[in-house]
C-alpha cells in the first residue's frame, strides 16, 4: 500500500510539472465557468460561416462545440495531411462535429456519414451547406480567451490559451 501512494504522490508531481510548463506555454488554462450557446442552423446556411459569426455576434472569447447534430447536402474537408480542400455532394448526417472557437478564428473537425454509412472527417472549411438541420450546442468559457499564434515547431496557428483577468 505504502509503495501505491507513493507512486500516486510521484505521478502527481509529475502532472504538476507537466501543468506548470504547458500554463506557461499558454497551452493550458481552466475555466469552472460556462455558458451553453445553442442555436439551430437552416436550410442552405455554410455550418462554418454561420458558426464563425455567431461566435463574433456574441463576442465568445473561448468556445468549445459540445454536440451538433443536423444534415449537409454538401461537405467541404480538409483531409488530413493535404493542402487541398475535398467536396462531398449528397445528403449526410453530421456524425460529430468537435473544437474550438472564438470570435477571431475556429479549429473544427468535421465527421459525416453517407446514407450507406461510410464515414469521412476532417477539418471543417467554408462550403458545408446544411439540408434540413444543424443543432449545435457552443460551451463558453467565461474565464479564458483564446487566441492563435504560429507554433515554430508545427508551422501552424496553434491554440494559445490566457485566462481572463
Amino acid at each position: 500500500m505504502r509503495i501505491l501512494l507513493f507512486m500516486v504522490m510521484c505521478l502527481s508531481g509529475i502532472n504538476a510539472v507537466a501543468d506548470d510548463v504547458a500554463d506557461e506555454r499558454r497551452e493550458a488554462g481552466t475555466s469552472p465557468n460556462m455558458r451553453v450557446h445553442v442555436l439551430r442552423l437552416r436550410p442552405g446556411q455554410d455550418l462554418f460561416s454561420s458558426l464563425q459569426d455567431y461566435a463574433k455576434r456574441h463576442e465568445i472569447r473561448a468556445g468549445i462545440v459540445l454536440t451538433t447534430v443536423g444534415s449537409l447536402e454538401e461537405a467541404r474537408l480538409r483531409l488530413a495531411d493535404r493542402s487541398v480542400e475535398t467536396a462531398y455532394k449528397g445528403k449526410m448526417e453530421i456524425v460529430s462535429l468537435v473544437g474550438t472557437i472564438d470570435a477571431g478564428s475556429a479549429h473544427l473537425h468535421l465527421s459525416v456519414s453517407d446514407g450507406r454509412g461510410r464515414t469521412v472527417g476532417g477539418h471543417l472549411v467554408k462550403g458545408c451547406r446544411v439540408y434540413t438541420t444543424a443543432e449545435v450546442a457552443i460551451g463558453e468559457l467565461a474565464d479564458l480567451r483564446f487566441s492563435r499564434e504560429t507554433d515554430p515547431e508545427s508551422g501552424y496557428a496553434e491554440l494559445k490559451i490566457d485566462p481572463v483577468k
